[in-house]
């Protein structure tokens, strides 16, 4: 599929200030690849990012973009997509950014299924500010806040977003980017909370201070991490230790999406009309 990426990109912002190697410019360009496939108009696309490494990401695509404040994408792009309910919202979020200090918000835009892309770029770390322990952070690794090896558990974000009530979550990695477009284009074209729980390598602020070797060492080791749902569900428990699988993990298209929901509370303060709790419900 040949792309004009230009029609996409603000050329201008280029070269990135990703480090070499690093996977979010792979991200990036999923994510472009999947609007291109869905044909979206740019002026129809929002994207909006927090704080980190990730939040480079909405300065590179030249659609709406909000850069906000650390933790709070999700409750900027709530407010975005309830003003403009017709629009693509897309959220890109690291793994610290939305399951840290914005963790209380990707849980409440979970539960109000509100029509969000909520990609997390899980790269297992802090990286921008140099290496700090995240919610991802596996136990033993060295982190500036754990000098010792870290002895917090993790967070499976996945299953946090399932238990919160996300109607579509899905897993995949950098190391396969045709799996990574379609499950983007599924979930982009889901109706209500998209969760995309994205494996990265940050193999300069984790991989190397943990002595893991250069950038395609670190792929090795997410990709000895992961394995295709299929595969997953056919392994006992004892098989499953230490893996994650890939894939759409769930979907639900019975529930209304939030913003359709809200419309009936503006109808309502409107001219009165009565709240269809039924439908809602």
């Amino acid at each position: 599929m040949a792309i004009d990426y230009n029609k996409y990109l603000r050329a201008n912002k280029m070269p990135t200030l990703w480090c070499w190697g690093c996977g979010d410019g792979v991200i990036l360009k999923t994510i472009i690849r999947a609007i291109h496939e869905l044909g979206w108009n740019m002026d129809d696309v929002c994207i909006v990012s927090g704080i980190g490494c990730s939040g480079r990401l909405s300065s590179y695509v030249d659609c709406n973009t909000v850069h906000t404040t650390h933790g709070r994408a999700i409750a900027y792009a709530t407010g975005i997509k309830l003003a403009n309910p017709n629009k693509h919202v897309i959220v890109v979020t690291g793994d610290g950014d939305g399951l840290a200090i914005g963790g209380n918000h990707t849980i409440h835009g979970c539960r109000r299924n509100i029509g969000l892309n909520h990609i997390l770029i899980n790269n297992f770390i802090y990286g921008l500010t140099n290496s700090q322990t995240s919610p991802t952070t596996p136990q033993g690794f060295w982190t500036v806040t754990a000098q010792y090896g870290n002895i917090d558990p993790h967070f499976d974000a996945a299953k946090l977003a399932i238990a919160a009530g996300a109607t579509f979550v899905a897993r995949e990695s950098v190391l396969n980017t045709n799996r990574l477009e379609k499950t983007l284009i599924k979930g982009f074209e889901h109706d209500g909370y998209s969760f995309f729980d994205i494996f990265s390598n940050c193999h300069i602020n984790l991989g190397r201070k943990n002595k893991m070797g250069e950038a395609t060492k670190m792929l090795e080791w997410l990709d000895s991490k992961i394995v295709n749902k299929v595969k997953y569900d056919q392994m006992s428990e004892e098989e499953r230790k230490d893996l994650y699988p890939t894939g759409i993990l769930h979907e639900d298209n019975s529930r209304i999406e939030y913003s359709k929901a809200y419309d009936q509370v503006i109808k309502a303060a409107q001219d009165g009309t009565a709240i269809d709790w039924e439908m809602i419900k």
